[in-house]
């Protein structure tokens, strides 16, 4: 007589997160989420359009084993893992997801210059690939501050920073909107002997950040997803939809990206340099680009979570 043999084990549960297809389904029935592929699901579907690569997938399989009993495992492996694949495998790119202008004045009009920029640290064999540089250009906003705090060593008024691949700059004015008072264009210089970011006479300089050319990037939309509950573990909430994370969608539609990005295939995976990861959406279409964050290069939900503990 044959005996079969039965094994039991548990079903390992997400924090931030559900893994009841019941509770799922709900969410996709009530229109909080945009369907079963939606980036902030944890179904495969949605995983796959966030950016998730299969072996990253299986990594964390790998790293929890199985077990008998229920627990809760902590979304931030899965992205650790995630991370560790993608940091390995994907190229790097320039992207301005909230752009501020610069206006180079002592940078010749009408000049184009063609930097030089690796695509891959991790793997030499990726090669290299050029940046075009001009006289405008397209900074983070979150990158200048017109009274900086301490500790900030990104762009100020008078203050020297190096942009990637390019040039040692220095913000010598701010244009305001006259209505608002918004800082709408930083004024700059910058020092044509520090190309490749080095100064001959052996300056230092703190900060670094990443750039965009205005006449020569493309508008994207960047959708930036984060945990869909706010509570760690949702499932022990009476009211699910009570616990939903209101921020769990940022929509970014006047974002830009370098010049290589205008043909890019669909589920392609990039790192935007200084930003994180990122995948092309099946929502682009030509001309009109669409990347999801599939995570951040730093854990920021951690450091929100830990300055609330305190």
């Amino acid at each position: 007589i044959f005996h079969p043999q039965q094994i039991e084990f548990a079903r390992r549960n997400l924090s931030h997160t559900v893994m009841s297809k019941r509770k799922l389904l709900q969410l996709v029935e009530q229109g909080i989420v945009d369907g079963w592929d939606d980036p902030r699901m944890p179904t495969l579907s949605g995983l796959r359009r966030r950016g998730y690569t299969p072996a990253s997938i299986r990594d964390f399989c790998r790293r929890i084993g199985i077990a008998k009993r229920d627990n809760v495992i902590d979304v931030a492996l899965l992205q650790h893992c995630v991370r560790e694949d993608l940091n390995r495998t994907s190229p790097r790119a320039l992207a301005v997801l909230r752009p501020l202008k610069v206006v180079i004045d002592n940078y010749p009009e009408g000049q184009v210059e063609e930097l030089e920029a690796v695509n891959n640290p991790e793997d030499p064999t990726m090669g290299t690939r050029t940046v075009p540089f001009s006289r405008e250009l397209y900074v983070e906003r979150d990158d200048f501050r017109e009274d900086p705090p301490s500790k900030f060593y990104r762009l100020a008024p008078g203050r020297e920073v190096r942009l990637r691949y390019g040039y040692l700059i220095t913000c010598i004015d701010v244009v305001k909107d006259e209505h608002t008072g918004d800082v709408v264009e930083l004024r700059c210089t910058y020092d044509p002997e520090t190309h490749g970011g080095q100064a001959p006479d052996g300056r230092k300089v703190r900060g670094t950040i990443h750039w965009v050319s205005a006449a020569h990037s493309h508008r994207a939309e960047v959708r930036l997803y984060d945990h869909l509950f706010s509570a760690e573990r949702p499932e022990e909430a009476d009211d699910l939809i009570a616990g939903l994370n209101p921020d769990s969608l940022e929509v970014l539609t006047s974002a830009r990206v370098e010049r290589g990005l205008a043909d890019v295939t669909l589920g392609a995976r990039y790192q935007f340099e200084r930003q994180g990861y990122f995948a092309v959406d099946p929502d682009s279409r030509p001309g009109a680009l669409v990347f999801n964050r599939t995570v951040p290069l730093r854990d920021s939900w951690a450091k929100i979570e830990k300055t609330a503990r305190t």
